[in-house]
């Protein structure tokens, strides 16, 4: 039976009308505990730089608002609510100003904090877009990137797609309540990213697709990942909003170019005149994100249980928790074409840790992709 932690008193004080990421981040630092903000009285609430309107709601807030997120919450075991100060919350989104205080995840949480990149487009691309978005989705996936997109029409889905083909991992932030699919012909998708990836909300439940709530949606996306890439988008693209949430994170921002003549590549094309790195290969985008790749490798290898430790343990070098399965690996490999089945098979290690392994070792120069899923050791370790 999964513990709530109080977690009630976390949701409840979300919905609160008029709390927002800044405010409740506001509340935790003077309070320390949503609990603690529902027993503070009116003169600390005021003495925190609450307002009287905001004070009244919060003090009129039934615990029991929280109700349909808890039942939520217990009703699978696939089902999380994961607070601020949980070591599961993605790392990447505690680095932003005033991040979400908590996300909805249906599906595998740990992968928060995997290496992401993200893939945002046009909901009604070219057919060149349309290739471009599940083909290189497909690519960085079978790497062992996270493809994390928006579960939108066109290039979104796609990408989700292209990463489940690859029987990769993919994580889908939506603009909804997390029981809500939009769009609804991405039900099928949605389910089948949860059983392999995890969707993703910072909104509480029963909340409908908003126009409002995009951005918020985009910024989720660009903030947990290492950078975003741009398929293609019109001048007005919401695409474009993520691609600028990205530049301000900090975070790397690249556009594939297209034809003068198509509408849909002058978002790409002013987004390269803005500085967005112009990319004709996934290779590409490898070797731009390879330095922080190295940095959340150090946490995605390890066994699950062992995560949270890594995370917390500044001293930790490339050699402490790469040595021994780098080694395996490279044993294992010889100079010959093998594939990663017979890599897992022979390695006994999980397809998740094994693909990481492989992009750093490929980043690393140490082996090299033969076509069709085989790799071949190219230099001693």
């Amino acid at each position: 039976m999964k513990q709530d932690n109080n977690l009630a008193a976390w949701v409840a004080l979300w919905r609160v009308s008029g709390v927002g990421c800044k405010t409740y981040q506001t509340l935790l630092d003077q309070f320390g505990s949503p609990a603690d903000v529902f027993n503070a009285t009116r003169v600390q609430l005021k003495a925190a730089g609450i307002g009287d309107a905001l004070i009244e709601k919060i003090q009129q807030q039934a615990r029991s608002s929280a109700d349909p997120d808890m039942q939520w919450f217990h009703q699978s075991e696939h089902h999380y609510i994961i607070t601020f100060n949980n070591s599961l919350y993605p790392q990447r989104l505690k680095e932003l100003p005033s991040p979400p205080p908590l996300l909805y995840v249906h599906g595998h949480p740990e992968l928060l904090n995997d290496p992401q990149l993200a893939i945002v487009g046009s909901r009604n691309p070219t057919q060149g877009g349309q290739n471009n978005s599940y083909e290189f989705a497909k690519h960085l996936a079978a790497t062992g990137l996270c493809i994390t997109s928006g579960l939108a029409l066109g290039v979104d889905g796609l990408a989700h797609k292209g990463a489940l083909d690859a029987k990769g991992v993919t994580i889908a932030v939506v603009a909804t309540g997390i029981d809500r699919v939009y769009p609804a012909r991405h039900r099928a998708l949605a389910h089948q990213i949860t059983v392999k990836g995890a969707i993703v909300s910072e909104l509480p439940l029963g909340i409908s697709p908003l126009a409002r709530n995009f951005p918020r949606r985009n910024r989720i996306i660009s903030g947990m990942s290492l950078g975003t890439l741009v398929v293609e988008a019109a001048l007005r693209s919401g695409s474009l909003i993520s691609a600028r949430y990205a530049s301000e994170q900090g975070r790397e921002v690249f556009a594939i170019p297209g034809s003068i003549h198509n509408p849909l590549a002058r978002g790409c094309h002013q987004l390269i005149r803005q500085g967005a790195k112009l990319i004709e290969t996934a290779e590409h985008i490898l070797e731009e994100i390879a330095p922080q790749l190295e940095q959340s490798l150090l946490v995605v290898s390890k066994p699950l249980k062992e995560r949270s430790e890594t995370a917390t343990s500044p001293s930790s070098t490339l050699d402490d928790l790469f040595d021994k399965d780098q080694r395996l690996i490279l044993e294992t490999m010889g100079y010959d074409p093998i594939s990663i089945d017979q890599l897992v098979i022979q390695t006994g290690l999980t397809l998740e840790v094994l693909s990481s392994i492989l992009l750093l070792l490929e980043l690393n120069g140490f082996i090299a992709t033969s076509g069709r899923g085989r790799y071949t050791r190219i230099k001693e370790k």
